[in-house]
This record gives C-alpha cells, structure tokens and sequence, in this order.
C-alpha cells in the first residue's frame, strides 16, 4: 500500500516517469510495477501508460487525489493537525505534510506554532517534550529531577505513558518505579531527563487519572474569592465558566476548589492586590498573616 501511495505522489510531482525507473527505485520488477498500475486504475485513480518513445505512465492532468474521497474541508483539517504536530519535531511529520499538501494540490499556511517552553528558555529545555515523546513510543525507561508542587526535589525512574495538556500546562503520565505506583508530572517541574536502553512492556495510559486531587495527599478545599477587573484575564485563563460570576460593579465572584497548604497562599498572593478571599475565614486569617510577614521585612 505504501508503494502506491509513493507511486501517485511520484507522478503528481514528475508528471510522467517510466514502468523501469519506477522498478529501480523501489527495487521490484517492471511486472510488479505494471500490477501496480492495475490496480490503481480498478481503484478509481484515472492512471495510464502510453507506448513509444517520450512514454511512460501518468495521471490525468489536473487531477488531485483526493478531491473524489475527502471534501475541502476535511482536507484542510488533516493539514491542520499535522501542522500543529510539529511541536513534535519529528522529521515524518514534516515529510508526510508535504507529501499530502502536494496530493491536495494546497500551498502550506503556516497558521499555528507551539513552544512547549516558557518564554527565556534555553534549547534545552524545548527539547525534553520531543525526548519525552521519543521515550514513549519505544517504550523505554526515562530518569529525572522532579520539583512537587510544595518545590521538593526527587529523582524519579519512570515508565512514560502518556503526554496530556490540561489547564495550560502539559503533564506526563507514567508508571514510577521510585514511588511504585501510576503518577502524573508537570512537565515544567521535570528537569535533566535522562533516557535508558532499559525498555517496559505497554500499559495502558488510561489506568492512570490526570487528576492530581487522586493522586496525592493534598485536602482540596472550597474557596470563594473576589477578583477585580484587572485580574479578568486570569479569571477566565484559570477558572471554568461555571465557576465565575461577574458581578455589576465590574468584579468577578470565583466558587472554586483548590488544595489547601502553602501553596494557595502564594497562588493568591500572586494576584497582588487584584483579590480578595471572601471564606472560608481562616484562610483569609492566613493571607493576613502572610502579608504581616512581608510587611515586617521591608520595615527592617
């Protein structure tokens, strides 16, 4: 099948080419190339073979593979999502979206870019998500450093699974040795990958929740907060659409649940004076304490 696919895409480039030079290239005879032809003709595919010399076989012109089988619109959408693949720079991808912008007869738009990395960062960092990638296909044993959302360091073994993005962030799921059970890591919090010649059989990736509350030990609790209009854009960057109401006076009312501990202080301290934690009541007694605290330092 391959074959032919790389027969039809050979004569919409070159227009015509002859039973022998196709022989040569995929290293078959000229009669296994000729049983090729028939087929493509019983399929439909308007492809002929003329005699004498300045012959050879060709398609019709004008023809485009596949405006009879995929509509515009379907066409436009497999060159979407292969576009949007190339975040994991895999040479195939580009290869392959070339091949079928030829076949559709479409010049390529270069309508989507995504960088896994945060602004600033180095190479390095861009590469681990195609590390990461390449460790899961071949099912092979990755080790790294893991800062947990309370910025404890760990060197994790695990067996990677499966590559999620949820909630503006990209997670990896996986089996981890070190710990003995099914866990998902934030990528940004991954650092120094280290890929081994060690391989694991396939698991399956759904065993394993991407929901961090199943996951760990955190209390998550409900919390009601007022966000000003200078904070909109995180209101609805962080929160879904059931969770906010927008109030008359241009604030926004946020019911959420978010795990309890040190980091909620510092996730709503970085709204700045942009929010207002309206119950329960002891967490608003924390954040004053809090901003005591800070207080306190710039008056030394």
């Amino acid at each position: 099948m391959n074959r032919l696919f790389e027969i039809i895409y050979i004569l919409l480039n070159k227009k015509m080419v002859t039973a022998k030079e196709l022989a040569e290239k995929f290293e078959v005879s000229v009669r296994t190339i000729y049983r090729d032809i028939d087929m493509l003709s019983s399929a439909g595919i308007p492809i002929y073979a003329s005699q004498g010399k300045g012959g050879g076989i060709s398609l019709l012109e004008d023809y485009i593979l596949n405006k009879s089988v995929l509509s515009e619109e379907e066409q436009n959408e497999i060159l979407f999502a292969l576009q949007s693949l190339t975040v994991t720079q895999n040479p195939e991808t580009d290869r392959v979206l070339s091949k079928l912008s030829s076949l559709f007869n479409k010049t390529i738009t270069n309508w989507i870019e995504v960088d896994l990395s945060p602004w600033g960062s180095d190479e390095n960092r861009k590469c681990e998500f195609t590390l990461l990638k390449d460790a899961i296909l071949n099912h092979q044993i990755v080790e790294f450093t893991y800062f947990n959302s309370s910025g404890e360091k760990s060197t994790r073994k695990v067996q990677p699974l499966k590559l999620i993005f949820k909630v503006n962030a990209w997670y990896l799921k996986g089996f981890c040795l070190t710990k003995n059970e099914y866990r998902t890591f934030k990528i940004s919090r991954i650092f120094h990958i280290d890929i081994k010649q060690e391989t694991f059989e396939h698991r399956n990736p759904d065993e394993v929740s991407i929901d961090e509350k199943d996951q760990s030990s955190q209390i998550w609790i409900p919390i009601k907060l007022q966000i000003s209009h200078q904070g909109a854009y995180r209101v609805f960057e962080e929160f879904t659409e059931h969770e906010i109401t927008k109030n008359q006076d241009g604030y926004f009312t946020v019911e959420t649940s978010l795990p309890e501990g040190e980091w909620l202080l510092h996730y709503i301290l970085s709204f700045g004076a942009n929010i207002e934690v309206l119950a329960p009541d002891y967490i608003r007694e924390m954040i004053q304490g809090k901003l005591e605290d800070i207080i306190l330092k710039y008056k030394k």
